[in-house]
């Protein structure tokens, strides 16, 4: 499997930037393409998106999933699923059952060759905290983890400061089981700082200052680098880009970065993202170095 050799924050794409294309426009070798072309070398899929016939897909979609990384020299970065408790209509998942569908999906993502996992967990209220077991649930899948080599983390994401009660709870979790296992992926949501008019926006949300990240760094096994707007000059225009990364290159976080488009004009008829996340890539590469 090729592997990026860059040591520093690397550049990748998360296929959700294709949602309003993907299976219509856009095939998956289509999004692959489009990623060899932008110098991107990971990438982060939606299992239930992008896998045919998920969760148990065949043999032979395997084998043509890992012919399209091979052939597109691209990684397979970051597998993106959702911990929902809430698929039964009459009651909560118990913790069993939460267990058991999270390592389903754990199997599925090591049989695809990721290694890092996007657990979205179930969340209780608008700031995102997630369900009260969720210790449970992980501590219960930590040893299939560790026999697969994977790392399971919850998205940061707006409104969320990355000095709250919520992000410290995930990092004394990983502090007191010592687990490599356990992380978090960083949306950069969590840095923005200009709104359009009338777009809503949590009133309760303060904008987290990029060196807010720091601390964290130890724990962070992958970004979502999240954009909305590029200007003609390369810039991002809502998120201090700049700086973030700056800082992430500096501390040698070797991560990947993996662009997630969410301007809304990505819905409009006839709207090409794959133009729009080639100059993301340019930006990225520009501050970056490389």
């Amino acid at each position: 499997m090729y592997r990026s050799d860059i040591i520093g924050p690397k550049r990748g794409v998360a296929l959700y930037s294709y949602s309003a294309e993907f299976g219509f426009e856009k095939t998956l070798e289509d999004c692959f393409e489009d990623l060899k072309d932008m110098g991107a070398t990971g990438v982060e899929i939606l299992a239930n998106t992008h896998i045919e016939n998920y969760p148990y897909p065949t043999d032979e979609w395997v084998s043509y999933w890992f012919s399209l990384c091979d052939k597109y020299q691209v990684e397979p970065v970051e597998y993106g699923h959702w911990i929902d408790l809430r698929v039964l209509q009459d009651r909560m998942l118990t913790t069993e059952e939460a267990i058991e569908r999270l390592e389903q999906d754990m199997r599925l993502a090591h049989r695809l060759g990721f290694h890092v996992l996007r657990t979205k967990m179930s969340v209780i209220n608008d700031a995102l905290d997630p369900v009260e077991n969720w210790r449970d649930i992980i501590r219960g899948v930590l040893p299939l983890a560790e026999r697969l080599e994977l790392q399971l983390c919850p998205e940061i994401h707006i409104p969320t400061n990355l000095k709250s009660q919520m992000v410290q709870d995930y990092v004394d979790f990983i502090k007191e089981t010592g687990t490599k296992c356990f992380g978090l992926n960083i949306d950069f949501s969590v840095f923005r700082t200009k709104f359009s008019e009338g777009e809503h926006v949590d009133p309760h949300f303060v904008p987290n200052k990029p060196e807010d990240i720091i601390p964290l760094l130890p724990y962070i096994y992958c970004c979502h680098a999240k954009f909305i707007n590029m200007n003609d000059d390369f810039e991002e225009t809502t998120i201090p880009y700049r700086e973030v990364l700056t800082i992430l290159r500096d501390h040698k976080w070797n991560g990947y970065l993996l662009s997630e488009y969410e301007g809304a004009d990505k819905y409009d008829q006839g709207y090409e993202v794959g133009q729009t996340l080639r100059r993301h890539h340019i930006m990225m590469k520009n501050i970056l170095g490389y």
